[in-house]
């Protein structure tokens, strides 16, 4: 099989994106074997990297275009996207690493459109830097799919076979409740649904969180469980998905850890983050499910505080290189799905 290239975007390079992306380019040959990596982002920044971990800079190759990668394991191989951001200091909110960041975003999804590349995995962004640079999006996952141009996808956050799917993310609990829509669950049922597929695994249990304190126990702590989950696990089942619940929250998460379920829809943001990142920590992935290509990013942030000292553990962005080489080549049941549920009448 062709082995899928992947964008590298390098983040916000006041953090440690530069040199967990040399690390993992230079210290695990064996990526090499399942992908074809390309950064895209600074190439003076990354030569900073390779100096922070005792790596030569001269390792860092300029490519004009993806198609030119070698994959030559003692090279870090990069399209270079905008200016030099080499006078931007460590460990400090700056609008020019902020802009670089979402540049760098912006210029994979163009590759991505263009075929030269199958999927995209991103290193950490600060949004702070980002909103800084006049650029105000959530995050990653936002940004990615304002410039794909698609309205159904979902933050899908991974530790090995369990997958964390998310109805709501970057919005106020408040926000979060109004989000939790019979549209919107429905959709995200759908992609689950055809992530099973992308990952060789069609008709797996999926299980579903209830939005209130134990479902809603019969109306006792709301009615949303009742009203619009419940159907829409109904519907799911009638279009053949094995999907159950409302489940309570407290019990169905415990389980997944356990292994009872690998596949969970969590309702808001800390619902599925909170006990994730408390089990698993750097362990984990994020996976942008419903966009062209397979989008996977680190589980941690930019790491100010130790940024340019050489301590920054590369693991979780090459968990992020290694699942996204996996799901690239069966991403297009996923991506169908996104495009069906879309163009699907509002549920009832």
């Amino acid at each position: 099989m062709t082995r899928p290239v992947l964008a590298l975007t390098v983040g916000d390079v006041a953090g440690i994106g530069p040199e967990i992306t040399a690390r993992t380019l230079l210290h695990h040959p064996a990526l090499r074997e399942r992908c074809v990596p390309v950064v895209v982002g600074d190439a003076d920044s990354l030569r900073r990297g390779c100096e922070t971990i005792g790596a030569d800079p001269s390792a860092v190759r300029v490519l004009d275009h993806p198609r030119e990668a070698t994959n030559d394991p003692a090279l870090i191989e990069v399209v270079q996207a905008g200016p030099s951001l080499a006078h931007v200091p460590f460990g400090e909110i700056h609008p020019d690493a902020g802009d670089g960041a979402h540049r760098y975003v912006v210029t994979a999804v163009e590759l991505a459109k263009q075929g030269a590349v199958q999927g995209i995995v991103t290193a950490p962004l600060n949004k702070a830097a980002m909103h800084a640079a006049g650029h105000r999006f959530p995050g990653h996952t936002e940004l990615l799919a304002h410039e794909f141009a698609v309205k159904n996808f979902s933050l899908v956050l991974s530790a090995g076979d369990l997958y964390f799917f998310h109805l709501t993310t970057h919005v106020s609990l408040r926000e979060a409740i109004d989000g939790v829509t019979p549209e919107r669950t429905d959709a995200v049922l759908t992609l689950a649904g055809a992530f099973t597929r992308a990952l060789g695994r069609p008709g797996e249990r999926i299980g579903l969180a209830g939005l209130n304190p134990h479902a809603g126990e019969n109306r006792i702590f709301g009615h949303e469980d009742a009203d619009v989950l419940a159907p829409a696990v109904e519907r799911a089942r009638a279009a053949g998905l094995d999907v159950h619940g409302p489940l309570p929250a407290d019990a169905l998460i415990p389980q997944a850890v356990k292994g009872r379920w690998n596949l969970v829809v969590v309702c808001y943001h800390d619902q599925g983050h909170a006990p994730f990142k408390a089990v698993y920590g750097d362990d984990g992935v994020n996976i942008t499910v419903g966009l062209p290509v397979v989008r996977v990013s680190v589980d941690h942030g930019t790491a100010f505080d130790i940024a340019g000292k050489g301590l920054a553990r590369e693991a979780s962005l090459v968990l992020a290189a290694e699942r996204a080489a996996d799901l690239a080549p069966g991403w297009d049941h996923v991506w169908r799905a996104a495009q069906d549920a879309e163009n699907t009448p509002d549920a009832d």
